[in-house]
């Protein structure tokens, strides 16, 4: 891992440049255990310790078999999303970090739907700020972009949203054939260095500004039924 990531993954400058893996890491602050849908070869929930349970889902096995050598969660399932099924409340959180857009939009919305009886707590979801197109990376055809999500799709679904990755202007579509950490990759603008470490300096007021951003990030807190005696 390069320097930039490793500054990427510093819980300071996660706290002030409001990175993927702070916010991930402050939203499950009160949740034990997790479902992770599309968790991919290196999920950022690895970086919340404090998670007892969790459960990868990945149906790209070359993925799937990166997850499980990092130890990425406790177990895994080798399914596709659309095929899972769990009991109402199996999980403090569901989180589908950078999947819904890799999905047909009534497919994704009908996922959606059972992950908010799947949680306790809440559903964490993290996607492009609108369609940014994505061709298949590492010959894995399930990452292409087929749907775009916005602020106001998921507002009406209740979704409380945040900015990430900084200003989109300075952003494009992802120019690599197989997925990493390579954090410059989607800046758009050369010298690239100097660009990222605007688009980083941007995120302070974009967190705020989530119209604006690159990346968004949304919660939804799950109001458990109350039981009457």
């Amino acid at each position: 891992m390069n320097v930039i990531n490793q500054l990427h993954k510093s819980r300071l400058l996660g706290a002030t440049f409001h990175t993927l893996d702070y916010c991930l890491q402050k939203e499950l602050s009160d949740c034990e255990t997790v479902l992770d849908l599309g968790c991919g070869p290196s999920s950022p929930l690895q970086y919340c310790r404090h998670i007892k349970y969790s459960v990868g889902v990945e149906p790209f096995m070359p993925y799937l078999a990166k997850a499980q050598e990092r130890k990425t969660h406790t177990e895994f399932l080798a399914e596709r999303i659309e095929d899972l099924d769990f009991p109402e409340g199996s999980f403090d959180a569901i989180i589908l970090i950078e999947v819904i857009e890799h999905l047909p939009e009534e497919v994704a919305l009908e996922i959606i739907k059972k992950t908010e009886k799947w949680a306790k707590k809440k559903v964490i979801i993290s996607s492009p700020n609108g369609f940014i197109g994505q061709k298949a990376v590492d010959n894995n055809l399930l990452q292409r972009h087929l749907s775009g999500w916005n602020l106001a799709k998921m507002q009406e679904l209740g979704y409380h949203s945040h900015g990430l990755a900084g200003w989109k202007f300075l952003r494009q579509e992802a120019q690599n054939d197989t997925m990493g950490d390579d954090l410059l990759t989607s800046i758009r603008f050369r010298p690239k260095i100097f660009w990222f470490m605007l688009a980083a300096l941007s995120q302070i007021i974009i967190y705020f500004i989530p119209s604006l951003a690159f990346e968004l990030f949304w919660v939804k807190k799950i109001k458990c039924p109350v039981v009457k005696f």
